[in-house]
């Protein structure tokens, strides 16, 4: 938890500075915040993101998912339509709807860097397998296990898959995923982010060993900054919610950040405030508590 700031809850006003700002961006993560376990988005919290907008306020979704998972929420985009994709690789324009949408920014994760991540992890953790996430494609090894809602394009080692010349070549890697079947979830990140070091940047956002790695210094926080920084929005004027670890950056950076009642203890550590869990709409609880102090 940040100095001289309390955990609250969403039900009375947070007791930071921050809170006598009123906030131009809402920056909300998607999975377990946003949308409910059973992947729906709730007609309240439905109404309080429309209400959001026309009140002035923008709305990004800020998620680990690839673009092409985010039909979830694209009937719900208003505004701008932007959202932060595979945890800050990738600006996505969601106007087009399924199947449509625009790449409007790219962080790749250079396939050196990859590479080194894939040799430096096996060497601290035998037994990890991998899958890579591109732009449009995703390709994984033979034994890494069926986690995703899709078929991958293609079969083959990490090395054969990061190759020059390999499977998707022409598309830009957005990160690498490592699965490890046995080692604790947290135990795993933190054992990858000594491994790697600086060649990548590394988080999680599952319930089981499966990490996320993306290019250095890319997270949802710093691609969230410059995205802010476009419009001329400082961190004071951002509400963040967030429930992984993959959110604790956006929620240190974010002048008021709420974690959800089923966050991770290191999202409630992070943020500056709490509010009930997903499944009952802690995000448009404290929407609705902002729009009445407008």
């Amino acid at each position: 938890m940040r100095k001289n700031e309390r955990v609250t809850s969403a039900t009375r006003q947070p007791e930071t500075p921050a809170a006598d700002i009123p906030p131009r961006l809402i920056a909300t993560d998607l999975d377990g915040t946003l949308l409910r376990d059973d992947k729906s988005v709730s007609p309240r919290t439905v109404a309080a993101l429309a209400a959001a907008e026309e009140a002035g306020i923008e709305v990004f979704f800020v998620t680990g998912r690839p673009a092409r998972w985010m039909d979830v929420v694209s009937d719900h985009v208003h505004g701008h339509g932007l959202a932060i994709c595979g945890n800050g690789a990738a600006v996505v324009d969601l106007h087009g709807g399924p199947g449509a949408h625009q790449f409007v920014k790219v962080r790749e994760l250079a396939r050196e860097n990859a590479l080194d991540a894939v040799q430096l992890l096996r060497e601290a953790a035998p037994g990890t397998v991998y899958a890579v996430e591109q732009t449009y494609g995703f390709y994984q090894e033979p034994d890494y296990p069926k986690l995703h809602m899709e078929t991958p394009d293609n079969l083959a080692p990490a090395e054969e898959l990061l190759a020059e010349d390999g499977p998707g070549a022409a598309e830009p890697v957005l990160k690498i995923l490592a699965y490890h079947p046995s080692i604790d979830p947290d135990a795993f990140l933190t054992l990858s982010r000594l491994a790697i070091g600086d060649r990548a940047n590394v988080t999680r956002s599952s319930p089981s060993a499966l990490l996320e790695i993306s290019g250095p210094g890319v997270s949802k926080a710093s691609t969230l900054a410059l995205c802010c920084a476009e419009r001329g929005i400082s961190h004071e004027e951002v509400a963040a919610f967030g429930d992984m670890p993959n959110d604790v950056e956006m929620l240190t950076w974010a002048g008021r950040s709420y974690a959800m009642g089923n966050a991770h203890p290191d999202v409630i550590a992070a943020a500056s405030g709490r509010t009930v869990a997903n499944n009952d709409d802690g995000v448009a609880v404290v929407i609705e508590q902002m729009l009445r102090r407008l």
